[in-house]
């Protein structure tokens, strides 16, 4: 099982090189980077929680290339970079970008968002979020790969383009397809590479069921095992968990767990890590 560190938001003390290396140092696998451009004041979460906190984002490629320059093994990540709401030949490019530039440590996970006004302020429609992710993904895709890449689909249409650098890894780093719901797997298997899941919404016997009906389906389809990457191992502000719980994910078929971090001050984020990372030693 890798074990690696999501960050959340609202996090100061800390700026994402010294992060990286911290989190490096200690000998975690990865570091994956959240992403919201920013929250409207009236949102709110479906629980009715405050959504304020989510404003203090860093943008993740700016933050996933600043650490880049100050790592050398460290795994780099999306969880999840908002597809839905950004332009795809744009991110295309950034994607490439980041991986040239971290020599191909970057995985790329993606979703369609769920705070509703975020999105409508790009100027998406949340009833058709998740078909136009899937074809702005299928679009990047396209031009990681094509040196004349052209798409046209429901929501991206363009002729022929050239657009490098072209990603480090061949054809491109994975798309890790983040969610929960019924038909993420369909996604998965449609345009992604990996499944992402938040690991506080399904238990144990959830996942395993899902994971293994997800690989049976990709090996019916001629893929290889399909890798999943759990998010919120351990959740925001949680506790460790107890013992044999991470053994548990990687039987029921996880590769890796993220642990998410959220922190006010640099004591306080370091002195998380030091208690994370005796599991990685254990």
């Amino acid at each position: 099982m890798k074990i690696g560190v999501a960050v959340y938001s609202n996090c100061v003390g800390l700026t994402p090189p010294e992060l990286g290396r911290a989190v490096e140092e200690r000998g975690f696998e990865s570091l994956f980077w959240t992403e919201h451009t920013h929250i409207p004041v009236r949102s709110r979460r479906p629980s009715g929680g405050s959504t304020r906190g989510y404003a203090d984002t860093v943008d993740p490629f700016v933050a996933l290339a600043a650490i880049a320059a100050v790592t050398t093994t460290l795994t780099l990540g999306t969880a999840v970079c908002l597809v839905a709401q950004r332009d795809p030949i744009i991110t295309a490019k950034e994607v490439a970008s980041l991986d040239q530039v971290c020599g191909g440590r970057f995985q790329f996970g993606v979703g369609a968002g769920w705070n509703r006004m975020e999105m409508a302020n790009h100027g998406t429609d949340p009833r058709t979020r998740m078909a136009l992710l899937a074809d702005r993904v299928r679009a990047m895709r396209e031009i990681w790969t094509a040196d004349e890449a052209e798409y046209h689909g429901e929501f991206v249409d363009f002729d022929p383009i050239w657009s490098w650098p072209k990603p480090a890894q061949k054809p491109h780093p994975p798309v890790l397809v983040g969610g929960n719901g019924p038909n993420t797997e369909d996604r998965v298997l449609d345009f992604g590479d990996a499944w992402l899941p938040q690991v506080d919404m399904m238990d144990v016997g959830e996942l395993a069921r899902r994971a293994t009906a997800l690989r049976a389906r990709a090996a019916d389809a001629g893929r290889g095992p399909v890798p999943i990457t759990l998010f919120g191992a351990i959740p925001e502000g949680g506790p460790m968990p107890e013992p044999g719980r991470l053994d548990a994910y990687a039987e029921a078929g996880a590769d890796r767990s993220l642990f998410t971090l959220q922190y006010g001050s640099a004591d306080e984020a370091l002195s998380t890590l030091d208690e994370w990372a005796t599991l990685i030693r254990r």
